[in-house]
């Protein structure tokens, strides 16, 4: 895995706090994976990417889903 670019880590560090970002934030520090969140999630990267950055917000249908991946992310 590559990692993260500057730009979004910036962009995440910078943001709004809200679930996405925090969920952003999580993910840099354990180097979790776009794909393998976005396939969890059904969504696509750059909707992940939006969220993590703060120009979107996970859909209300997808909050309980985000808090517990957050919460697995954590743990690894």
């Amino acid at each position: 895995m590559r990692g993260y670019s500057q730009i979004v880590i910036e962009a995440n560090q910078s943001a709004e706090p809200s679930l996405g970002v925090k969920l952003g934030a999580v993910c840099i520090q354990k180097k979790y994976s776009v794909i393998k969140l976005a396939e969890r999630l059904k969504i696509s990267r750059q909707a992940i990417y939006d969220w993590f950055t703060g120009k979107s917000k996970p859909a209300k249908n997808k909050e309980d889903l985000v808090t517990q991946l957050i919460q697995e992310i954590e743990t690894l």
